[in-house]
């Protein structure tokens, strides 16, 4: 699981310098700093309740150093407004009106604080884990640039989802133990069990979703997917199927990689052991594992939509109605495939890992 951590950890700070995003080309984003601010209160303008006049200095892009001031409304809604303060940093959208640059306030700048986030978990990786930790670093920058730099790229051209993912979580899985472990019978036996692993909680997912009639488009992204400018007709029960694949890659990479290093280290305390018995041993730790993987995996999906369950429970909404809602649907065979996935990972990963480690030493 902790894979799976560290890849969103670092997905959400550098997502923003790994992709490129079409934008109006007379609107520009950029970062500004809050000068000052004055607050003028209004009576009866429809809904809104005040307006701040923002004196702010752009401190990126070609507008760098620029003065300009904008005056941002607020409605009194906890959700769209943004209040500021003076020394504060925002996003703003910037274009030129009449051969002036105009800003608009569009967000609070939050990438200071989470590169400062990145910055302390790299330390503390590095710290902890000496030559680990920086080997695990290396991984997360393969593992981002595999999915910004090839995965979304081909989806968005066109490609199958469910193919691209599966070549990607296959790819990023041999590099990651590779580049972890080095190649041993231990690499291979967990890329193995991962590889299957995941393959087998797409494949149950597709079948299962198809049974279910999933349509993929539980969530606005996907929705909004409809009207991106490519033009491009998705699948969207492959991108949902692309999606479990990819979410359940990190817990499954743990648990085989745990087994397949406990078997690993069984066997060298005792060569004698066949492997029949070494088997028994990975499926014996696998067991152990098994109840705190899988629910771990399936809270970080409840996790997410505690929200959602909040308002049915809040409305009083029945059992029958929130089950076969598509976006329930979809969320219980995301998890539960994930799990499946995970489980089977087990026995995988243990067969394999005895095999090979009894491989040209006979049965002992």
């Amino acid at each position: 699981m902790k894979i799976r951590i560290i890849f969103f950890i670092i997905f959400m700070t550098f997502a923003s310098f790994l992709t490129s995003f079409a934008d109006d080309e007379d609107m520009q984003t950029e970062k500004a700093r809050v000068l000052s601010v004055q607050e003028e209160q209004v009576e009866g303008e429809f809904a809104v309740n005040s307006i701040q006049h923002v004196k702010l200095e752009i401190i990126s892009g070609q507008y760098k150093g620029k003065i300009v001031e904008s005056d941002n409304i607020l409605e009194g809604d906890s959700v769209y407004d943004i209040p500021v303060k003076e020394g504060e940093k925002v996003v703003v959208v910037v274009l030129e009106e009449d051969g002036q640059v105009v800003a608009h306030i569009a967000d609070y700048a939050r990438d200071s604080y989470i590169l400062y986030l990145c910055i302390g978990f790299a330390a503390v990786l590095i710290l902890i884990g000496r030559l680990q930790g920086i080997k695990t670093i290396a991984t997360l920058s393969i593992t981002i640039f595999a999915v910004f730099k090839i995965m979304l790229p081909m989806i968005l051209s066109g490609h199958s989802p469910v193919t691209v993912a599966v070549m990607v979580a296959v790819g990023v899985t041999a590099v990651t133990i590779l580049i972890i472990s080095g190649f041993t019978k231990k690499s291979l036996a967990a890329a193995v069990g991962t590889s299957l692993g995941v393959i087998i909680a797409g494949g149950l997912a597709f079948l299962v979703g198809s049974g279910v009639k999933l349509t993929g488009l539980s969530s606005e992204e996907a929705v909004m997917l409809l009207y991106i400018p490519q033009g491009i007709q998705f699948q969207f029960k492959d991108l949902l199927f692309a999606g479990i694949i990819l979410g359940a890659l990190g817990a499954v990479m743990d648990v085989s990689v745990s087994i397949a290093s406990a078997i690993e280290e069984i066997y060298k305390a005792n060569r004698s052991l066949s492997q029949k018995e070494l088997f028994i041993s990975g499926m014996n730790i696998g067991k152990d594992m098994m109840g705190t993987m899988s629910n771990t995996l399936i809270l970080a999906y409840t996790g997410s939509s505690i929200p959602l369950l909040l308002l049915f429970m809040a409305y009083e909404t029945s059992i029958i109605k929130i089950v076969n809602l598509d976006i329930i649907a979809t969320e219980i065979v995301r998890s539960l495939s994930g799990s499946i996935g995970l489980i089977l990972t087990i026995p995988i990963t243990a067969a394999v890992s005895a095999f090979l480690a009894k491989r040209g030493h006979g049965e002992g």
